[in-house]
């Protein structure tokens, strides 16, 4: 029986989290369908389109996507503490830009002059929406219910259009988020579906390429806002965490690890590894073991080293946590 979400997610052992979202039976509802030919692909446009919207209302950010033609991978950021210092407008605003709210709330909004026990009430309100805003089981479901809704009302037709429960992957220190950003950005290389990660659609690495070395972008509320990684002359900071990273040492990293992990490409592995690995002490067996076998199945609930894997099985009421020798396999101290 799979475990309540707030057992997956906890938020004091780490921020970052891995989650996966599949079509029904994994049918191709935002690819080409192979069997009827109907081609669903704009659906993926839609995916990012609510992505950049959901990022600027809750306080969550995006590492890292990529959105197939039946699932999608994210890499998420919860910020409960900005969520925190948002002022009671600033938390309604937020969800009044989802969600048309009780009448109540929005006289409040316009200054309209209320009673006592009705400040009450809004304020009650903003209480419990604050704490949706930094939420992951209240984003992923303003995610995936508003496409099901949308692309059922395309299709016209009623029922799922996602499995019913989302897959979620505590990321518990810096070498296991890296980890999970070069494997989402790596999913359609390694799926056969583009030879590179800038031929690579609907991802967060083409779109990392476009704003960095390609024609300036025109605004589009299809491009998710994303964390941003250390420009080439910047300083690391280490409140950062993984995001430190300078841009080129991460598409170094990223170009050598997909080299690497394809099977019909001629090129050996480079000798020298990136300065990304030889900072992370990365195992550069590990690593490729890891990154050319993908995540177990079933996924284990959380990847880091052996003792964050500890303290998040405390902290989420387990003894251990299955697969804890493939999902600590990112570590220097993890198994060989």
């Amino acid at each position: 029986m799979p475990r309540p979400r707030k057992e997956q997610v906890n938020l004091e052992s780490t921020p970052y989290y891995h989650v996966i979202s599949r079509c029904v039976r994994r049918a191709h509802l935002c690819g080409r369908d192979p069997i009827t030919g109907r081609n669903f692909s704009h659906r993926k446009v839609w995916i990012r389109a609510r992505l950049a919207q959901l990022v600027e209302c809750f306080a969550v950010d995006l590492g890292a996507f990529t959105i197939l033609d039946n699932h999608y991978h994210a890499l998420v950021h919860v910020d409960a503490q900005r969520a925190r210092a948002w002022d009671e407008r600033e938390v309604a605003r937020r969800w009044l830009s989802l969600f048309k709210g009780p009448l109540l709330v929005r006289r409040w909004m316009n200054g309209e002059a209320i009673t006592g026990e009705e400040l009450e009430q809004v304020r009650e309100d903003i209480t419990k929406w604050r704490a949706r805003l930094h939420d992951l089981s209240w984003f992923m479901k303003c995610l995936n219910e508003y496409i099901a809704r949308r692309a059922n009302k395309e299709d016209q037709c009623k029922g799922r259009f996602w499995e019913e429960r989302f897959v979620s992957q505590a990321l518990l220190d810096d070498p296991a988020v890296l980890g999970c950003m070069v494997y989402i950005d790596l999913n359609p290389v390694r799926a056969g579906l583009a030879q590179t990660p800038e031929d690579s659609d609907h991802t967060s690495i083409q779109q990392r390429l476009e704003d960095h070395f390609g024609e300036p972008v025109k605004q589009d509320p299809s491009r998710p806002r994303l964390l941003p990684l250390a420009g080439p002359h910047e300083p690391a900071h280490a409140e950062q965490g993984p995001f430190a990273t300078r841009l080129t040492d991460y598409l170094a990293l990223v170009d050598w690890t997909g080299r690497s992990i394809r099977s019909d490409k001629s090129g050996a592995i480079p000798t020298a590894m990136p300065p990304l690995l030889e900072r992370l002490q990365l195992d550069r067996k590990r690593w490729l073991t890891r990154m050319g076998g993908g995540l177990p199945v079933p996924r284990p609930v959380a990847l880091g080293d052996v003792s964050s894997i500890q303290r998040f099985a405390e902290m989420t009421r387990r003894r251990w946590v299955k697969y804890a020798s493939e999902a600590s396999c990112f570590s220097p101290s993890g198994p060989g």
